[in-house]
Protein backbone atom coordinates (compact mmCIF):
# COMPACT_ATOMS: atom_id res chain seq x y z
CA UNK A 1 0.00 0.00 0.00
CA UNK A 2 3.08 2.39 0.49
CA UNK A 3 4.46 1.78 -2.95
CA UNK A 4 0.84 2.68 -3.88
CA UNK A 5 0.23 5.59 -2.01
CA UNK A 6 4.11 6.72 -3.06
CA UNK A 7 2.92 6.50 -6.60
CA UNK A 8 -0.26 8.73 -5.72
CA UNK A 9 1.92 11.45 -4.26
CA UNK A 10 4.65 11.62 -7.54
CA UNK A 11 1.17 12.72 -10.06
CA UNK A 12 -0.29 14.89 -7.10
CA UNK A 13 -1.13 18.53 -9.47
CA UNK A 14 -1.07 16.08 -12.85
CA UNK A 15 -4.20 14.13 -12.80
CA UNK A 16 -7.25 16.92 -12.31
CA UNK A 17 -9.83 16.68 -12.69
CA UNK A 18 -9.32 13.47 -11.39
CA UNK A 19 -7.74 12.78 -8.19
CA UNK A 20 -4.75 10.95 -8.47
CA UNK A 21 -4.91 7.01 -7.45
CA UNK A 22 -1.65 4.74 -6.99
CA UNK A 23 -2.25 0.81 -7.60
CA UNK A 24 0.17 -2.20 -6.60
CA UNK A 25 -0.89 -5.52 -7.83
CA UNK A 26 0.86 -8.61 -5.87
CA UNK A 27 0.64 -11.99 -5.17
CA UNK A 28 2.60 -12.21 -1.63
CA UNK A 29 5.78 -10.72 -1.52
CA UNK A 30 5.79 -10.24 -5.87
CA UNK A 31 4.93 -7.05 -7.27
CA UNK A 32 3.19 -8.05 -10.94
CA UNK A 33 2.46 -4.50 -11.51
CA UNK A 34 1.79 -1.12 -10.49
CA UNK A 35 0.28 1.87 -12.17
CA UNK A 36 -0.95 5.65 -11.11
CA UNK A 37 -3.52 8.11 -12.91
CA UNK A 38 -2.27 8.92 -16.48
CA UNK A 39 -2.38 12.40 -16.55
CA UNK A 40 -5.49 14.44 -17.21
CA UNK A 41 -6.94 11.77 -14.79
CA UNK A 42 -7.15 8.56 -17.58
CA UNK A 43 -6.57 5.96 -17.61
CA UNK A 44 -7.29 5.04 -14.36
CA UNK A 45 -4.63 3.22 -12.14
CA UNK A 46 -6.14 -0.03 -12.20
CA UNK A 47 -7.57 -0.35 -15.34
CA UNK A 48 -3.49 0.50 -16.35
CA UNK A 49 -2.35 -1.99 -13.70
CA UNK A 50 -4.53 -4.88 -14.94
CA UNK A 51 -3.74 -4.38 -17.64
CA UNK A 52 0.36 -4.85 -17.16
CA UNK A 53 -0.36 -7.65 -15.07
CA UNK A 54 -2.72 -9.77 -17.34
CA UNK A 55 -3.46 -13.21 -16.71
CA UNK A 56 -1.25 -12.97 -13.33
CA UNK A 57 -3.68 -10.61 -11.76
CA UNK A 58 -6.50 -13.90 -11.51
CA UNK A 59 -6.23 -14.32 -7.68
CA UNK A 60 -4.05 -11.47 -6.95
CA UNK A 61 -4.31 -8.94 -3.99
CA UNK A 62 -4.74 -5.03 -5.62
CA UNK A 63 -3.39 -1.99 -3.08
CA UNK A 64 -5.04 0.99 -3.75
CA UNK A 65 -4.79 4.15 -2.75
CA UNK A 66 -8.46 5.29 -3.13
CA UNK A 67 -11.57 3.36 -3.25
CA UNK A 68 -11.82 1.68 -7.15
CA UNK A 69 -14.67 3.80 -8.47
CA UNK A 70 -18.64 1.90 -8.92
CA UNK A 71 -19.02 3.64 -12.53
CA UNK A 72 -17.21 6.22 -14.56
CA UNK A 73 -18.69 9.70 -15.92
CA UNK A 74 -17.94 8.48 -19.75
CA UNK A 75 -19.75 5.43 -19.43
CA UNK A 76 -16.89 2.92 -19.87
CA UNK A 77 -16.43 0.21 -17.73
CA UNK A 78 -15.67 1.03 -14.40
CA UNK A 79 -12.57 0.35 -12.16
CA UNK A 80 -14.28 -2.20 -10.00
CA UNK A 81 -15.95 -3.97 -13.15
CA UNK A 82 -12.10 -4.39 -14.26
CA UNK A 83 -11.34 -5.68 -10.91
CA UNK A 84 -14.00 -8.36 -11.03
CA UNK A 85 -13.60 -9.68 -14.81
CA UNK A 86 -9.65 -9.90 -13.84
CA UNK A 87 -10.82 -12.22 -11.23
CA UNK A 88 -8.36 -10.84 -8.21
CA UNK A 89 -8.97 -12.08 -5.09
CA UNK A 90 -8.51 -9.53 -2.88
CA UNK A 91 -8.83 -5.62 -3.26
CA UNK A 92 -7.22 -3.57 0.05
CA UNK A 93 -8.07 0.01 -0.11
CA UNK A 94 -6.40 2.92 1.79
CA UNK A 95 -8.67 6.26 1.38
CA UNK A 96 -12.57 5.94 1.02
CA UNK A 97 -13.71 7.75 -2.12
CA UNK A 98 -17.05 10.26 -1.60
CA UNK A 99 -17.75 10.66 -5.11
CA UNK A 100 -21.24 10.31 -6.06
CA UNK A 101 -19.70 7.16 -9.15
CA UNK A 102 -17.55 5.73 -6.11
CA UNK A 103 -18.94 6.10 -2.25
CA UNK A 104 -19.38 2.28 -2.00
CA UNK A 105 -20.89 1.56 -5.13
CA UNK A 106 -17.46 -0.61 -6.00
CA UNK A 107 -16.93 -2.54 -2.86
CA UNK A 108 -20.26 -3.68 -3.26
CA UNK A 109 -19.59 -5.10 -6.58
CA UNK A 110 -16.66 -6.44 -5.71
CA UNK A 111 -18.29 -7.98 -2.39
CA UNK A 112 -20.99 -9.56 -4.52
CA UNK A 113 -18.66 -11.00 -6.81
CA UNK A 114 -16.88 -12.67 -3.88
CA UNK A 115 -13.94 -10.65 -4.08
CA UNK A 116 -12.58 -10.08 -0.28
CA UNK A 117 -12.65 -6.31 0.47
CA UNK A 118 -10.19 -4.40 3.04
CA UNK A 119 -10.76 -0.62 3.23
CA UNK A 120 -9.27 1.60 4.94
CA UNK A 121 -6.06 0.38 5.33
CA UNK A 122 -3.23 2.98 6.09
CA UNK A 123 -6.11 5.62 5.51
CA UNK A 124 -4.16 8.14 7.55
CA UNK A 125 -1.33 8.60 4.88
CA UNK A 126 -3.55 8.13 2.00
CA UNK A 127 -5.69 11.00 3.27
CA UNK A 128 -3.44 14.06 2.69
CA UNK A 129 -3.78 12.91 -1.43
CA UNK A 130 -7.16 13.00 -1.01
CA UNK A 131 -7.98 16.57 0.62
CA UNK A 132 -8.21 18.99 -2.14
CA UNK A 133 -10.46 16.28 -3.50
CA UNK A 134 -13.04 15.94 -0.77
CA UNK A 135 -13.23 19.83 -0.22
CA UNK A 136 -13.65 20.58 -3.76
CA UNK A 137 -17.07 17.61 -3.38
CA UNK A 138 -18.18 19.36 -0.65
CA UNK A 139 -17.90 23.21 -1.38
CA UNK A 140 -18.04 22.85 -5.25
CA UNK A 141 -14.50 25.18 -4.91
CA UNK A 142 -11.30 24.00 -4.90
CA UNK A 143 -9.02 24.53 -2.35
CA UNK A 144 -6.43 27.22 -2.03
CA UNK A 145 -3.31 27.04 -0.09
CA UNK A 146 0.04 29.40 0.78
CA UNK A 147 2.91 27.47 -0.85
CA UNK A 148 6.38 28.77 -2.30
CA UNK A 149 5.90 26.87 -5.32
CA UNK A 150 3.13 24.94 -7.78
CA UNK A 151 4.56 22.02 -7.22
CA UNK A 152 2.21 18.81 -6.89
CA UNK A 153 -0.76 21.97 -7.36
CA UNK A 154 -3.32 21.53 -10.14
CA UNK A 155 -2.60 25.65 -10.72
CA UNK A 156 -2.15 28.69 -9.22
CA UNK A 157 -5.40 30.77 -8.35
CA UNK A 158 -5.47 34.22 -10.78
CA UNK A 159 -7.89 36.23 -10.60
CA UNK A 160 -9.47 37.94 -13.99
CA UNK A 161 -9.71 41.99 -13.92
CA UNK A 162 -12.25 42.88 -11.67
CA UNK A 163 -13.01 39.40 -10.94
CA UNK A 164 -13.75 38.50 -7.02
CA UNK A 165 -12.14 35.62 -5.58
CA UNK A 166 -15.38 33.48 -5.17
CA UNK A 167 -15.90 34.23 -8.80
CA UNK A 168 -12.65 33.11 -9.79
CA UNK A 169 -12.56 29.74 -7.69
CA UNK A 170 -16.50 29.01 -8.76
CA UNK A 171 -15.18 29.60 -12.61
CA UNK A 172 -11.89 26.82 -11.80
CA UNK A 173 -14.08 25.04 -9.97
CA UNK A 174 -16.15 24.29 -13.23
CA UNK A 175 -13.05 23.91 -15.36
CA UNK A 176 -11.95 20.58 -12.79
CA UNK A 177 -9.48 22.35 -10.76
CA UNK A 178 -9.22 21.14 -7.36
CA UNK A 179 -6.25 22.33 -5.57
CA UNK A 180 -4.91 26.09 -6.64
CA UNK A 181 -2.13 27.85 -4.58
CA UNK A 182 -1.02 31.18 -4.19
CA UNK A 183 2.41 32.67 -2.86
CA UNK A 184 3.18 32.65 0.48
CA UNK A 185 2.92 36.24 2.04
CA UNK A 186 1.11 38.06 -1.20
CA UNK A 187 -1.52 40.33 -0.94
CA UNK A 188 -3.72 37.89 -2.70
CA UNK A 189 -3.14 35.65 -0.07
CA UNK A 190 -4.12 37.99 2.68
CA UNK A 191 -7.31 38.59 0.77
CA UNK A 192 -7.88 34.65 0.98
CA UNK A 193 -7.47 34.43 4.48
CA UNK A 194 -9.27 37.96 5.84
CA UNK A 195 -12.86 35.97 3.14
CA UNK A 196 -11.82 32.89 4.58
CA UNK A 197 -10.95 30.55 1.81
CA UNK A 198 -7.24 29.96 3.49
CA UNK A 199 -6.39 28.54 6.52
Amino acid sequence: MRRAIAAAHIMLGRTWPNPAVGCVIAKGDLVLAEAVTAPGGRPHAEEQALKLAGAKARGATVYVSLEPCGQRTSGVTSCSAWLEEAGVARVVIAADNPEPLSAGRGVVRLKAAGVEVESGFLAEEADPLYRAFRHKLESGLPLVEAAMSGEGFDGALVLDPGESIEAALQRLGRKGYTHLWVAEGSELASELKSQGFLR
